[in-house]
């Protein structure tokens, strides 16, 4: 390209709450007056993609920053179904309550959510009818957020067949590609401890306190203190194996011009609460991204 690119397709890889490091990278791009024209976003990626297009960053940006462990934790909402661990209803009214539902396709930038149809083992892009339909579809992880039902199709996370997608955006009238892998090569990253992050309000003691160390009990990684990992852990590192594995292919196949890596190890799936961090971190690789890209 003799020309300085303008125009962008962003594609927003799944990983928990690593993808928060997305919204630094779409920072660093609007800094570089990369204007982003079409998204397509997998698990997380497809819920900060679809708030983006849907113009509702910063109103996000605004709740998520305040969100603690006990916050996290009174998100989750059991199932009590042998289907899943969580409906992941709540997050999502919550999100509605914050943002207002759209329509995909009346929103002022280009998106799809990529999901998987579990009866037919293929991945399925949204890029029409409720945003927040979509989005439940695309995070909806096996056994841990109840699967979501769309046109007939039982639906399920997209990162279990595309955790980056980046052929949605192949016919895209762009000048560049931009892909974001939250499945990057391992750093031993060290999470930035905050003493506001975990003290105690009144109301968090007593039994809602209680409920909150069960289920917290259940999400955090035990590796680190010696013993072997809980079941819900170890599903959600299986899963994170195989997204990682299915993302090099995907890279390798289609070849995006530009690939803003995401240490896998930088945050566990649930650890949302260090928001501020996951924005910070996917600035500064983004910036390094575009700096060797020379833009």
């Amino acid at each position: 390209m003799n020309r300085r690119p303008e125009s962008v397709s962003l594609v927003l890889g799944g990983g928990g709450a690593r993808g928060h490091a997305h919204i630094g990278v779409i920072r660093a791009l609007e800094e570089r007056n990369l204007r982003v024209r079409s998204i397509a976003g997998t698990s997380m990626g497809a819920v900060i993609g679809g708030i983006y297009a849907a113009d509702e960053l910063d109103t996000y940006m605004r709740w998520v920053m305040q969100l603690r462990k006990t916050d996290v934790v009174r998100l989750l909402d059991f199932s009590f179904t042998r289907t899943s661990l969580f409906k992941g209803e709540r997050i999502i009214e919550v999100l509605k309550d914050l943002i207002g539902d759209r329509q995909i396709e009346n929103l002022p930038v280009r998106f799809t959510a990529v999901a998987t149809a579990i009866e037919e083992q293929r991945e399925v892009w949204l890029n029409k009818g409720s945003l927040f339909n979509a989005i439940k579809a695309s995070i909806a992880v096996p056994g841990v957020f109840s699967p979501v039902t769309i046109d007939g199709r039982l639906l399920v996370d997209g990162g279990l067949v595309n955790p980056i997608p980046i052929a949605p955006t192949l016919n895209d009238a762009t000048d560049i590609t931009i892909a974001v892998n939250l499945s990057g090569t391992t750093e031993h990253y060290r999470p930035v401890e905050k003493d506001s992050a975990n003290k105690p309000r009144k109301e968090d003691e007593g039994y809602r306190a209680a409920i909150g160390r069960f289920v917290s009990g259940l999400l955090e990684n035990e590796t680190d203190a010696g013993g072997p990992p809980g079941a819900v852990d170890l599903l959600l590192q299986s899963f994170e194996v195989m997204q990682g594995s299915i993302a090099r292919l995907k890279l390798a196949a289609y070849a995006p011009d530009i690939v803003v890596d995401v240490p896998r190890d930088s945050c566990s799936f649930f650890e949302f609460h260090r928001a501020e961090e996951m924005v910070d971190l996917g600035y500064r690789n983004a910036i390094a991204a575009l700096e060797n890209a020379e833009l």
